[in-house]
């Protein structure tokens, strides 16, 4: 599946300057949704891990149906005062300011195998700090999947280290 021509590209969105990529064409369209998570569960084929993990919100998108798939379990990382029980947390910097991730304590026991899987990889700071989080429990991190990255913002280089798939890539 072509899924370059699938994304809509919205200029000057969330500023000016900035190309969007809207996923929401792919996933409104079932047959390059379908593609999108046979995709990424054809890169896990030969992955031993335990559990995906997917941050708000577009890694549940597709970490869901993908850890369901591979009968796997999922373990959400959320924005900050969205999860109920005891979280360990991390800030972290986006391209338009400063966040906070959390994630429950108990989610992940010592040297579970984990995939991380979010919609897009820009700068990496959302995902070096859900690895952070990984690590600081004990989980291991077998492989990063994407379902855009854009190489401009050089995620790959704050990500140095792990195994970084996407789907597909935009300069």
């Amino acid at each position: 599946m072509d899924f370059k021509n699938a994304i809509r590209a919205i200029p000057d969105f969330p500023s000016e300057g900035i190309m969007f990529r809207d996923i929401t064409t792919v996933l409104q369209d079932p047959e390059a949704l379908k593609s999108s998570i046979d995709q990424i569960c054809d890169i896990l084929k030969d992955v031993d891990f335990d559990i995906v993990i997917g941050p708000e919100s577009r890694g549940f998108i597709f970490g869901m149906p993908v850890a369901y798939a591979l009968n796997k379990g999922f373990v959400p990382v959320r924005k900050e005062g969205k999860l109920p029980h005891e979280t360990i947390k991390k800030s972290y910097s986006l391209e338009y300011g400063e966040a906070v991730i959390e994630m429950h304590t108990d989610a992940i026991k010592k040297g579970q195998k984990v995939v991380i899987i979010d919609d897009l990889l820009a700068t990496g700071g959302t995902c070096k700090a859900i690895a952070e989080l990984i690590e600081e429990v004990g989980g291991v991190i077998e492989e990063m999947i994407f379902f855009i990255e854009l190489d401009g913002l050089n995620g790959r280089e704050v990500l140095d280290g792990y195994n970084i798939k996407s789907l597909v890539n935009f300069d």
